[in-house]
């Protein structure tokens, strides 16, 4: 089987769908794996689930959960989550800066999604939260070769 991705960046492009969310990380469950040495060091874990929130950030629309792995202490780590919705899931994975924007390719999604491809772009706000912004695109579909 031979599947093509449609062509472009989700950002950016027309004719798909756009979700935008608040992750809020002042609430639900969160814990830290600090390795040695003490203190932020490569290999640190942060394992989290949190409220996923709409945008103005004042209703609950699903969770966010996952994990971080310090890779570069004080600039970046690797980090994979899920987005759980009502109406199906987006898993994300990547690179997340400490600061400023990052962009995360979607590596799965299930349900309403589940023929979408597509970006996550998220940055952290001054509350403890963080803006995600899910740029979606439908797959093309799949050829068969014999």
């Amino acid at each position: 089987m031979v599947c093509h991705l449609a062509t472009g960046s989700a950002l950016g492009d027309s004719g798909g769908l756009e979700l935008h969310t608040i992750a809020d990380a002042t609430r639900g469950s969160k814990h830290w794996v600090d390795t040695a040495p003490t203190g932020p060091s490569q290999g640190d874990t942060f394992v989290f689930d949190q409220p996923l929130m709409n945008q103005d950030g004042k209703r609950a629309i699903g969770t966010n959960s996952g994990f971080c792995i310090t890779t570069r202490p004080g600039m970046y780590s690797q980090c994979q989550w899920t987005l759980t919705l009502e109406k199906g899931s987006i898993s994300v994975a990547g690179q997340e800066a400490e600061t400023g924007v990052s962009i995360l390719p979607i590596i799965g999604t299930t349900g309403q999604y589940a023929t979408m491809t597509g970006e996550l772009k998220t940055f952290p706000n001054p509350n403890g939260t963080f803006t995600q912004t899910i740029y979606l695109r439908a797959v093309d579909k799949c050829a068969v070769r014999n």
